[in-house]
């Protein structure tokens, strides 16, 4: 049985500045700023279309606050 490997993006909404840098350098066109405030008054990212993260990790590398990070999660294709 081949395996296909899926990622679910989590972002902890109130450490995030909105610098945007996981929003420009996704690969996949993942994220997308939200519309809503968090407390520091920035616009934080939202997972736009979560069926197209591949799981890489670049959003959660690039992020200055680490304020974002990736769960792995293999299951059957």
């Amino acid at each position: 049985m081949s395996r296909r490997a899926r990622a679910r993006v989590v972002v902890i909404w109130d450490r995030c500045k909105g610098c945007g840098f996981c929003i420009e350098f996704c690969p996949r066109g993942v994220l997308k700023f939200s519309e809503e405030f968090n407390e520091r008054g920035a616009h934080p990212p939202e997972v736009a279309r979560p069926e197209e993260c591949i799981g890489c990790g670049v959003c959660q590398d690039i992020c200055p606050d680490l304020a974002i990070f990736v769960v792995r999660e293999d299951k059957p294709a």
